[in-house]
Order: structure tokens, then sequence, then C-alpha cells
């Protein structure tokens, strides 16, 4: 009797979200369209997917991760981003092998836009606009890009935030923290972010005392983890003793710094904020497509509540004002965080409009912008992206100048315990070994695998053929696999190198 009721159950819980329920599977297919068939196809890399699937399989075996499939000399991964998700997730590296962090960042996503939908659900006011904004947090460009590019914990930690959202406005104390941890150990980054969220929802809450009170304290002690974890824990696990991230040389060389200049010279700073202000030609007109396509998206529309747009302030301010201009645009994972914020806020800022014909109106421009935004990044964006990666309406996308098929098959000649160096594409399906470093870090490895048909990154083409002359020509390995451009190297077994101790 109990199984037939929880069978009803079940039943009346998906009729009840018939439509929710099309559109998560809708999406699940075109997220695994992108990200896994870019797995498959060598088109994930050793940054960042690589060393993230090398780690959770270091995890997965208790140690740590040292670094080196990216890095010379070894490091604590943690030094680099102190990524606490990593150690969660290493467990699944025993299902699901080198999809397992794609598998799990396409389901954290489908689960946020659950999220989405449960928040306006919460209120007869804006129970309407549910289906509406999980769909527009599906769509959104920043997070198409992210799932084209690999795995990224900033990416999950997104996600997360409809349900923080979700269980501040239901008044659940322990939920709510609860997730706030999850959010601040993401990485070190998202707790700079989530004080500004903390502070935009202190506003929201401000006629409930404790709440106010609660998200005061929230927003002040993530600032204080920001501080400790960039200030003293990744330093003292750094080689350099040093926080490796802060790349803002306009405002100076650390966040102190950055702080006086931006108030000494606030002119100068508004400037820089909106001007390619290093220099790179490349770096023209990236802000302001970036800037366009959210304006498209809606954005405009959070003035209308603008305790959505304090939230937007950290990723406004780590995007453009960065020495790197991949940071500045729509490529990667560097837009994600803004898909919860613009889904719920201009949403929120719809159902508060009194007229209904606006309303209407500002669904249709929000989620036609939504699209064309998304359709955009698609085709022709100002800065230069692998499109090839994201069209998955295109034959392209699902092919290779090379035999993918039998790529995959040379590469299971490799025992699971070799140490390896691989070029980039091939690393992230090899990772989930004790040691692999990337071509051209040859160091100890047993095997080295290549292809003249791939990218040479971090080499330009020039030293990446004399490094495979020289490779070929010093007699010290033998060509275990050559076939289609792609080539398996193993080291003499008279000239094999140990592994250092660590």
């Amino acid at each position: 009797m109990p199984n037939i009721l929880n069978l009803a159950m079940i039943m009346k819980l998906f009729r009840e979200n018939r439509a929710l329920l099309i559109v998560v599977v809708f999406f699940a297919a075109v997220y695994a369209l992108i990200s896994v068939v870019n797995h498959y196809y060598f088109r994930t890399y050793a940054l960042d997917l690589g060393a993230y699937t090398n780690a959770i399989w270091d995890y997965a075996h208790f140690q740590w991760n040292d670094s080196m499939a990216f890095k010379a000399a070894a490091e604590n991964l943690l030094a680099d981003h102190f990524d606490l998700y990593l150690l969660t997730f290493s467990p699944f590296s025993w299902i699901f092998g080198t999809y397992t962090l794609l598998i799990l960042q396409i389901c954290f996503v489908l689960f946020g836009g659950i999220g989405v939908y449960r928040y306006f659900q919460l209120s007869d006011k804006t129970s309407s606009y549910a289906l509406y904004a999980s769909i527009y947090y599906y769509l959104f460009f920043g997070l198409i890009s992210a799932l084209s590019f690999d795995y990224h914990s900033n990416t999950v930690a997104a996600t997360l935030v409809p349900w923080l959202f979700y269980f501040v406005k239901r008044e659940k104390v322990i939920a709510s923290s609860l997730m706030l941890l999850a959010l601040l150990v993401a990485k070190e980054n998202i707790s700079l972010w989530v004080s500004f969220i903390c502070l935009s929802l202190m506003i929201e809450m401000w006629r409930r005392p404790f709440w106010r009170y609660y998200m005061a304290s929230a927003s002040v002690f993530s600032i204080l983890y920001f501080m400790l974890i960039t200030s003293w824990v990744m330093p003292a696990l750094a080689n350099q003793h040093a926080y490796p991230h802060f790349h803002y040389s306009v405002l100076g060389s650390k966040p102190a710094e950055a702080i006086m200049y931006m108030l000494a010279h606030p002119l100068d700073s508004i400037q820089a904020f909106f001007i390619n202000h290093t220099g790179n030609p490349d770096g023209n007109y990236v802000k302001l497509e970036f800037l366009i396509l959210l304006i498209v998206s809606g954005a405009y529309i959070l003035f209308r509540k603008p305790a959505y747009i304090i939230m937007l302030i950290p990723l406004f301010f780590q995007k453009f004002y960065h020495d790197n201009i991949g940071m500045w645009g729509i490529s990667s994972h560097y837009s994600v965080e803004f898909a919860p914020i613009l889904a719920i806020g201009i949403f929120s800022s719809i159902a508060s409009f009194r007229r209904s014909a606006l309303r209407k109106i500002l669904i249709i421009l929000s989620l036609g912008g939504c699209l064309l935004a998304t359709l955009r990044i698609m085709d022709r964006t100002v800065m230069h992206t692998d499109k090839s990666r994201i069209r998955i309406y295109q034959a392209s996308h699902y092919k290779k100048d090379y035999d993918v098929r039998k790529a995959h098959q040379a590469l299971k000649m490799i025992p699971d315990d070799a140490v390896v160096c691989a070029q980039s594409p091939f690393l992230p399906h090899l990772s989930l070994r004790d040691h692999i470093y990337q071509f051209p870090m040859v160091k100890d490895a047993e095997y080295i695998v290549i292809s003249s048909k791939e990218n040479p990154y971090p080499l330009t083409q020039e030293a990446f053929d004399l490094t495979i002359d020289e490779i070929m020509t010093s007699g010290q390995w033998e060509q275990l696999y050559g076939d289609d451009g792609l080539y398996i190297l193993k080291r003499s077994p008279l000239l094999s190198i140990p592994h250092p101790s660590p």
C-alpha cells in the first residue's frame, strides 16, 4: 500500500510540473550535445578539465594533487584555486571516469533551473513566471558558453544561488546556512560575490529583523572568509607564498592598492572599466559586445529592482578590470554567474509591474533577447571563440580531422598506471592516473601522446614541430602507434627514468 501511494504522489508531481520536466529534459539533451560530445571529440583540454580530473583521481585515492599536470614544479592545487568541490565529487570518478565532472556540471545546471522554478512558485504573484524564468536561466548565453568549455566549479556554484534565494525566502535558517557554506567552498573568489548577494538579500529582507541581521552577518563573514583564504591560506600553500590570481595591474598590484586607486582616481577607474585598458587591439569592443548582449537579454529591467544590480558589482569588476582580455567577454565560463541573478532579478522585476500588457511585452523581450544573445555567441562574435564547440546544429561539431574512434582505441594501449605526457586535448582522457603532464613537459614520462592535427598549445607551431623532431631523433623513444597524425611514443626500457619522490 505505501508503494502505491508513493507512486501516486510521484505521478501527481509529474503532472503538476509536466512543462518544467519537458524543459529540463530538452536542455539536458542540449547540454549533453555540447559538453559530452566535446569531450568525446577531444575538445576538452589539459586546462582545465584535465587538471581537475587528475585532481579528483588523487582525492579519490586520499592524496593531495600536486598540479604537475600543468606546472613544472609540484604545488598543492588548492594554492591555485581553493576549490573543495573537487574533493566532494571525487568518489564519482569511480563511476563516470573522465566524464565525471562534465556529467555532474550538467546535473547541477539542471538542478539550478529547478531552483529558479521553485523560487517563483513560492508566491502566487510570481508563480506564473516560474517557467519563463527557468527557460531564461537555461538559455542564457553565459551558461551555454560555460558548458562548452570544460568544467569549472564557479559554474556549479552559480547553480546553487537560486536555492539560496529559495531557502531565504522560505526563512529556513539551517538550509540557508548550508547553502551559503556550499557556495563559499566552491572557489575563493565566489565568497566575494556571496558577500554582495547577502548584502542585497539584506535589503530585500529589511522588514524582517532576524533576516536583516542574518544576511548582514553572512555578508561580513563572506568577506572575512575571502580575506582569510586569499591572504593567508592560499599563500601558505603556494610555492611563491602569494595569491596567484590578482591580475588587475590597471588598479594596482594587490587588493589594498586597487581600492585606494579607485578612491583616489574615480574618473580614471570608471574609464578603465569601459575601455580596452591593456592596449591589446584584440580587446577592442570586447567589453561593449558583452554589455550589448546583457542589455539585449533584458538586464535593463533590473533597474526596477536595484538590489539585483548590487549582486552583479563584483562580477563586473573581476571581468572588466582584469589584465586578460579573455575575461572581459562572452567566452568560456567567465559570465556564468550572471545567469541566476538575471533570471531571478528580471522576472521578479517584471512581476512587480502593474500593467498586464507591459508584463507580457517584457517577457517576450527578455526571452527573445536571451535567445538572440545565445544565437549570437554561436554565430559571430567580436572575441574569437572555437565555434565548433558550441554549434550543435552543424556537422562540424560531430567530427574531427582524424578518426576519433580509432584515437580512443589507441589511447587504451597506454597502461592505467603509466606516467604520461600528453598534448592538451588528450590529457583529460588520460588524467585518471597518478602522474600526467601536459606536453611539452616530458619529465619522467613513460609515454608521450601527440597529434600533428591538434592545436600545438602551449607552444607555437614552429616550437611544437621542433620539439617533436628532437624527441623523434633522440633515440630515447619507440613509436608504439602512429596513424592519421596521432603518435604514441614509449620510452625505451633501457632509458626509463624513476619518478622522483614527493
